[in-house]
C-alpha cells in the first residue's frame, strides 16, 4: 500500500489534484520524510526489537488517547490482520478508552515552571489485561501513556520499566520514536482535514 499511497494523504482522504494535494505538494521534502518515517516504523526491515503487533497496538492505543477515530481504525485494521491481533486490538482499545484523559500532567523541577505542576492519572495495567497483552506490550502501552500525558515525568526509572519487561535499548528508542511520530501524524492529519474542508 505505501509503495503507491502516501499514508497521510490516505488518512485525510486527499485525492490527486485536490486543493489539499496542492498544499502538501508545496512541501515535497516534508511529505517525503513523513512517509519515510512511517515506512521505517511500520514496515521495518527488522522486527526483532519491536514486532509489528507491538507497533500497531501502540498506534491504536495512541490514536484512541488522542480521540482520532479514523486513525484508530486504520491502525486497528492492520493490527487485526496479524496473529492474535483481534484479541489484542479489543484489549488495547478498551484500555485506551477507559484511561483517556486531558493532560498534559506532570511535575517540573523546582523553579518558576513548578507553578504549572499538574497531577493526573497514570496507567497501571491490571493482571487480566496483562495476561492478554504480555509484559512487553503492557510496558509499552504504559510508556506510550506516559509520553502522551506525562512527558515531563519521563525518567531513567520509567525507562528501566521497559528494560525490565524485556525491551532492549534499541527497542525503547524505536518505541519512543513511534509515539512521537504518531503525535506528529495525528496533528498533521487534523490540520489537513480542516484545510481540506475549508
Amino acid at each position: 500500500m505505501t509503495d503507491t499511497i502516501d499514508v497521510i494523504d490516505h488518512l485525510v482522504g486527499i485525492t490527486p489534484g485536490a486543493p489539499a494535494d496542492a498544499l502538501r505538494s508545496r512541501r515535497p521534502i516534508t511529505k517525503e520524510h513523513a512517509q519515510k518515517s512511517w515506512t521505517a516504523l511500520f514496515e521495518p526491515v527488522d522486527e526483532s526489537q519491536a514486532s509489528l503487533v507491538e507497533r500497531f497496538a501502540v498506534a491504536v492505543f495512541v490514536a484512541v488517547l488522542h480521540g482520532d477515530k479514523s486513525i484508530k481504525e486504520f491502525y486497528g485494521t492492520k493490527l487485526a490482520g496479524l496473529e492474535n491481533g483481534t484479541v489484542i486490538l479489543a484489549t488495547v482499545k478498551a484500555l485506551a478508552e477507559l484511561n483517556a484523559a486531558k493532560g498534559p500532567y506532570g511535575q517540573y523541577p523546582e523553579g518558576p515552571l513548578s507553578a504549572e505542576n499538574t497531577d493526573g492519572p497514570a496507567l497501571d495495567i491490571g493482571p487480566t489485561d496483562r495476561a492478554i497483552l504480555g509484559d512487553r506490550l503492557s510496558a509499552a502501552l504504559e510508556h506510550a501513556y506516559l509520553l502522551t500525558y506525562h512527558p515531563r515525568d519521563a525518567s531513567p526509572a520509567e525507562l528501566q520499566k521497559l528494560l525490565s519487561a524485556g525491551w532492549s535499548t534499541t527497542g525503547v528508542v524505536t518505541l519512543s520514536q513511534l509515539v512521537s511520530f504518531l503525535a506528529f501524524q495525528i496533528r498533521v492529519v487534523a490540520g489537513l482535514r480542516v484545510l481540506a474542508a475549508a
